[in-house]
């Protein structure tokens, strides 16, 4: 699933869909079950990083013939009570962090990441999921979190791309 970058030769998407020789949509897929402080921001650089990769190799063709790509972030987390309640206190020795961030949880500050790759037009949609381990079973063994970010919004907007 490798596509061609602009600030690295390539980067391997998790899923991406082409007709013919065009490039329609590009889906990065993660998740992440413990360690929260040590990943969150790692987590957000990479989104970002990824998808500016993306768009500016779009901007010098690299996917020539293609109209501009659909791109989809859909992230799933652990749902359990470092999650839900953790946070490691915000250290703000010149400047204050914006206000979203004050008394955030991580999951909380996952939900605002994937919020604002969408609101920054970084990728087209974003998804933000969370299941609990031990209710793996259970006909329904996930959250969603934040109205806005649902699988089914997540969905019908990339099969509207690919039906297009």
């Amino acid at each position: 699933m490798e596509l061609p970058g602009y600030y690295r030769p390539t980067k391997k998407w998790d899923i991406i869909v082409k007709h013919g020789k065009s490039l329609v949509a590009a889906l990065e897929l993660k998740s992440q079950v413990g360690s929260f402080g040590n990943n969150v921001n790692n987590r957000a650089e990479e989104a970002i990083g990824n998808a500016v990769d993306l768009w500016t190799a779009y901007r010098e063709k690299a996917f020539d013939p293609s109209t501009s790509p659909w791109l989809g972030y859909f992230f799933l987390l652990q749902d359990c009570p470092a999650s839900r309640n953790g946070g490691e206190r915000l250290k703000e020795p010149h400047f204050k962090v914006l206000p979203a961030f004050q008394n955030s949880t991580y999951s909380k500050r996952y939900e605002i990441l994937c919020r604002k790759l969408v609101l920054e037009r970084q990728y087209n949609a974003a998804c933000f999921l969370m299941a609990d381990q031990a209710k793996a079973d259970e006909t329904k063994n996930y959250t969603e979190p934040a109205t806005d970010l649902t699988a089914t919004i997540f969905l019908d907007r990339l099969l509207r791309q690919v039906a297009r």
